[in-house]
């Protein structure tokens, strides 16, 4: 069931395969973490081998939740196999649609629930390379600066929660 995503079809949820859900555009359960420390977040650049968007900036985590698994437990799985960092608390910040083309003739529609993971001192990740290529930490202003003279290095949902959801995030 690992590549199974909760999706909607014929109008209910149920578990569809993760490469029909993005090249049909179902809308599917997904979650997003932003683990934070001070003015910072840590942002990940994805892995060249990635189906879609690879080598792009994004935050922290965000993927599909398995089917019957929670968001929150998502979550907190998801930054272990992707970062290999544990954090002690997620704070669940809300919900938020989106709909993006990400490339290949594949679509992300999404429903997901969005996490914060404030930090009192910065980590170090210690990212599975099949998944993240490279993580850094850097301020939301300079994030900022850096997504409008480049756009195209990041992913198009960070871009979308910075512009529209960025008080979900508390930057």
């Amino acid at each position: 069931m690992r590549d199974l995503v909760p999706a909607w079809k014929d109008g209910r949820l149920q578990p569809i395969d993760k490469m029909q859900v993005h090249r049909e555009g179902l809308r599917h359960k997904a979650i997003s973490v932003f683990v934070t420390e001070g003015d910072a977040t840590l942002i990940q650049r994805r892995a060249d081998t990635k189906y879609h968007t690879p080598g792009h900036w994004a935050n922290a985590c965000c993927t599909h939740p398995f089917w019957g698994e929670s968001a929150e437990d998502c979550a907190h799985r998801r930054l272990r196999e992707e970062l290999g960092i544990a954090v002690p608390v997620l704070q669940h910040r809300g919900q938020v649609t989106y709909r993006a083309d990400v490339g290949g003739g594949l679509t992300e529609h999404e429903v997901v629930e969005i996490f914060t993971a404030p930090l009192p001192a910065r980590i170090e990740a210690r990212p599975d390379p099949a998944e993240v290529g490279a993580t850094r930490w850097v301020s939301w202003g300079d994030l900022d600066r850096e997504i409008a003279e480049t756009p195209e290095r990041f992913v198009p949902w960070l871009r979308i929660y910075l512009a529209r959801h960025r008080d979900l995030i508390a930057v």
